[in-house]
């Protein structure tokens, strides 16, 4: 006996609330989108972050960035999940504007990311270590 087929997840919707999510703010939000353990890793330093460490890394950008803003040029649904690509702007606290390209590559399962893979433009990430980043 074969199982009924589940409702298929809208992946660009999801992409969508986990974006609003991460643009407010609200890291109790955002860890409502995460298994408890999903791995997020990024170029820049090729190290695997658990979902607390990340969601430091957050908190950081919302106390250093308060204007950041995540403009989405693309997302693309997958089979397990959604790639999307971005821009993240922001005013430095030293007053410069600032934009960064990036791109995720996220795997989602039962309905939570259990993987996110993070491609970050190194140069312009670079600019954020004088503020502690």
């Amino acid at each position: 006996m074969s199982k009924p087929d589940t409702p298929k997840m809208d992946y660009v919707d999801f992409a969508k609330r986990f974006v609003a999510a991460i643009q407010d703010g609200d890291g109790e939000a955002v860890r409502a989108f995460y298994a408890p353990d999903a791995k997020l890793w990024h170029n820049t330093d090729n190290i695997e972050q658990t979902v607390d460490q990340n969601l430091k890394v957050l908190a950081w950008f919302v106390k250093t960035l308060p204007d950041r803003n995540y403009r989405v040029l693309r997302v693309e649904a997958l089979p397990d999940g959604f790639v999307q690509q971005h821009v993240l702007e922001a005013t430095l606290p030293n007053g410069e504007r600032w934009a960064m390209d990036a791109c995720v590559v996220i795997k989602i399962e039962n309905g939570l990311i259990t993987r996110l893979d993070e491609y970050l433009d190194s140069a312009k990430s670079a600019a954020l270590r004088p503020f502690g980043r």
